[in-house]
């Protein structure tokens, strides 16, 4: 079968604003998602799928349909144990656009190379949150890591 997904929308109607690094991370969140993936909701014999991703009452919504629009289901994960990654996440980010264009190339490696570590532990977080309802790979859960932290932006 193919386990991957095939389309994906985030639920933009409460997105106040983005800057630019942020809606570039995530057009390449999601051309690099969609070029390769693994994705298989427990309990599902086909594929691929889309995937709606919008935030609900405090809790990230994975909404799961097969490519032909049949309802797959529906995981709800709380936002909660994501909030102080996410905000780590941010921090370090806006620390590293700052260096870019004024620090030396040892400190701008530096904070590159927190913001990857604090991009691996949520990666890790969410494949955890995941593990008994979606089996996923540690690439693609890094891609849809990107993706909370975008709608994180509105929550």
């Amino acid at each position: 079968m193919d386990y991957r997904i095939s389309a994906i929308a985030l639920d933009e109607k409460s997105v106040v604003r983005r800057t630019p690094a942020i809606e570039q991370e995530r057009e390449v969140a999601i051309c690099d998602l969609l070029e390769k993936n693994r994705f298989k909701p427990k309990g599902s014999s086909a594929g691929p799928y889309r995937l709606a991703l919008s935030v609900q009452e405090n809790r990230l919504v994975f909404d799961i349909a097969l490519e032909e629009g049949a309802r797959v289901g529906r995981v709800l994960l709380s936002l909660s144990p994501f909030r102080r990654i996410v905000k780590d996440y941010f921090l370090v980010c806006d620390s590293y656009y700052k260096a870019i264009r004024t620090a030396p190339p040892s400190q701008i490696e530096s904070l590159d190379m927190g913001r990857r570590a604090v991009h691996d532990e949520g990666t890790a977080l969410l494949l955890e949150q995941l593990g008994s309802k979606v089996e996923t790979d540690f690439e693609t859960a890094r891609r849809l890591f990107t993706l909370i932290c975008v709608l994180h932006l509105t929550v």
